[in-house]
């Protein structure tokens, strides 16, 4: 797991994210993600208060760009942004003094900030594909994946109250006006097949992508009206479940 901490700092830091992300930042700690104006997917990381600063604790390979697009719309915003030498450590065991649970889900467990990071070991693979639980850059694809087909609302990453920002339009329109048709999915696989193996129905058709797998179950990105019996990925049968 490697992550970066973000810092924004100024007397304008709630307003500026505000407009950006889906969560409402009012509410941090919480999830949140930065969307294209089409409603795609960029990145997503928790807020995390800090003082007088938010934190943003995003997946590494993604935190550059983050900063290079927040620092893009700061304008004349009073608004600094900076990376810390902040590492998280993670674990589902009884949770240190500061540590904060994840937002997401209580089975993600607690994060905890300072000058070290690490995990107690945790499967964190079946923990998300029990609880279908996206991952950055695997179920979560940037200009690729909308966040209501990935399960924010249900992770509560996503807030329909809070106003305008970058992409909500789109999102607001996925939720209020149409039925979702597609979305993660959690299956039983009864083998293995590489994430990013397309599913096929039984004659043959394009049902959707097997993505993280973990004791016979995956998390999957389906389509809903071609789900059904004879599910194939890689030539291993796949079944929906309930």
């Amino acid at each position: 797991m490697m992550r970066k901490i973000l810092r924004v700092s100024g007397e304008d830091r709630v307003g500026f994210l505000q407009g950006l992300v889906s969560n409402d930042v009012a509410r941090a700690p919480c999830w949140a993600a930065m969307l294209t104006p089409q409603g795609k997917y960029l990145a997503d990381f928790l807020i995390l208060p800090d003082d007088d600063s938010l934190l943003l604790d995003v997946d590494a390979r993604l935190a550059d760009d983050l900063m290079r697009r927040l620092s893009m719309y700061r304008l004349r915003a009073a608004v600094e942004l900076a990376e810390t030498p902040l590492q998280v450590t993670r674990g589902t065991g009884p949770a240190p003094v500061g540590a904060i649970p994840d937002p997401r889900h209580p089975a993600l467990g607690w994060r905890l900030y300072g000058e070290t990071g690490g995990d107690d070991g945790t499967d964190w693979d079946a923990i998300r594909v029990a609880h279908i639980i996206p991952e950055t850059l695997v179920e979560l694809i940037p200009n690729e994946t909308y966040i209501l087909e990935a399960g924010f609302e249900r992770l509560h990453g996503v807030d329909f109250r809070k106003g305008c920002y970058v992409g909500q339009e789109v999102t607001a329109r996925m939720r209020h006006k149409t039925e979702l048709r597609k979305g993660l999915v959690g299956v039983a696989v009864d083998g293995e097949a590489p994430v990013g193996t397309p599913i096929l129905t039984g004659n043959g058709r394009e049902a959707g992508v097997l993505y993280t797998q973990s004791g016979g179950r995956g998390i999957a990105h389906l389509r809903f009206d071609r789900m059904g019996e004879g599910m194939t990925a890689g030539g291993v049968a796949v079944t929906a479940l309930s």
